[in-house]
């Protein structure tokens, strides 16, 4: 299978790895300051593990869809479940924290910039790839 891929720009990259560098380490550097209990900073650091991974995994499976890669509805599904969960954990988590509102929206705002930066880099990554080979790696053969 052919795919024409623009490859993307260097300075699309560098931001692409800046978004996610400069949310992620914000973020964290914000939560090792925090005043509040380890378990809730345990809390916190967990949610972002598992918003970054969830949001590569989403946008990898609605990418390889796009491809004609076979994906599975429940992987798809479960991929969108993950997503809005660590969402709505963190947006529940900081509604109830004991913050001032300006330390919520920066940590809502530090773990955005840190997601996208994470799908960027995994989109640009995908496409540094194919325009590096020309196709798509082969698909393994079926049984």
């Amino acid at each position: 299978m052919t795919v024409a891929v623009n490859k993307p720009s260097a300075a699309f990259v560098a931001a692409s790895w800046s978004a996610i560098l400069l949310g992620s380490c914000a973020y964290l550097i914000g939560l090792f300051n925090a005043q509040m209990l380890l378990n809730e900073k345990g809390y916190y650091l967990t949610l972002l593990l598992f918003g970054l991974f969830a949001a590569v995994s989403l946008q990898k499976s609605v990418r390889d869809r796009q491809e004609d890669i076979p994906v599975s509805g429940l992987y798809y599904g479960l991929c969108w479940f993950a997503l809005l969960s660590a969402l709505s954990l963190l947006v529940i988590g900081l509604f109830n924290a004991a913050l001032l509102l300006s330390e919520k929206g920066f940590y809502g705002m530090a773990y955005a910039l840190a997601l996208f930066g994470a799908v960027a880099v995994q989109k640009n990554t995908r496409d540094l790839m194919l325009a590096d080979k020309g196709s798509l790696p082969p698909l393994p053969p079926r049984d």
